[in-house]
């Protein structure tokens, strides 16, 4: 990407586009990370378990896993009023989200 299709990109989409970019570029790069600890722990409890030293109870974990998504599909998680309030500015911030990781 040129410098010269960066600063027009910038000019088109305005602070929200400048914002949104930087935090789904931060954000995406920050996931990877999480995920690879999450991974991480998930095989030392397996390790763990496999060697006797602790006992993993799989039908709770399931249930609370299952309710969790049950939560997500039914709508029990909603945006916060400040999300919907300044429908441009989220509009253009919301682009840069996509961008910024997209390139993330």
């Amino acid at each position: 990407m040129s410098m010269e299709m960066v600063t027009t990109l910038a000019a088109q989409l305005g602070f929200g586009g400048l914002l949104g970019f930087v935090i789904g570029y931060a954000l995406k790069k920050i996931l990877k990370l999480l995920l690879v600890f999450i991974g991480l722990f998930f095989a030392f409890l397996l390790y763990l378990s496999y060697m006797g030293f602790i006992q993993i109870n799989y039908e709770k974990f399931t249930s609370a896993f299952e309710n969790f998504f049950k939560d997500i599909l039914t709508g029990g998680l909603t945006l916060p009023s400040f999300l919907t309030a300044n429908i441009p500015f989220i509009g253009s911030f919301v682009v840069g989200f996509g961008l910024g990781f997209k390139f993330g």
